[in-house]
């Protein structure tokens, strides 16, 4: 599980950028962005969650953090990411669909990020197969400074616990350690 002073994993996500040179409907192309271009020399505040359209997700989740993207980046976070087991392409169509407009969605497809920093779940009860944990954490320079890791972390849990990875418990921390 991701603990403090642990740092990031090395992984590379595939992600899908605008590019006016590319012709036709879907000027996008493939760009590998790596745990360094994310966190290096940066404070950033990570949330995970099980998956894009889902209803707890979708409803409370991500609207949480993009609604307090200004309050969050003026107590010293440079970038709010949210992460999930999905692909570059869902991921997109979901931030399309939620109006997003200041979180970056990270596709992690394979599961890798999830994996190596110890939050990759079994969620076959639900059909999900291969699902991150919700959680939420801050890094620092790479490192993780603060998580916080919704109870019950356990494979095919019956319950999806959305306590302490929500937008208020992070600014909560956030404002406690600005002073």
């Amino acid at each position: 599980m991701a603990v403090v002073n642990q740092q990031v994993p090395n992984v590379v996500f595939k992600t899908r950028v605008r590019d006016e040179s590319v012709e036709g409907p879907n000027p996008y192309k493939w760009q590998d962005t790596t745990t360094q271009d994310i966190f290096a020399g940066k404070r950033v505040v990570v949330f995970s969650l099980p998956g894009a359209f889902t209803p707890t997700c979708s409803t409370s989740h991500l609207p949480g953090y993009d609604a307090a993207y200004d309050e969050i980046k003026s107590l010293g976070i440079d970038e709010i990411y949210c992460v999930s087991v999905n692909d570059a392409f869902v991921m997109f169509q979901w931030g399309k669909n939620m109006e997003v407009k200041n979180v970056k969605l990270l596709p992690d497809g394979n599961g890798e990020f999830s994996r190596k920093i110890g939050m990759l779940v079994e969620k076959s009860n639900l059909g999900f197969g291969m699902r991150s944990w919700r959680y939420s954490m801050v890094v620092n320079d790479g490192k993780v400074e603060q998580a916080f890791i919704e109870p019950g972390y356990s494979d095919n849990c019956e319950t999806d616990p959305f306590e302490v990875s929500d937008v208020n418990t992070m600014l909560n921390y956030l404002k406690s350690v600005k002073g």
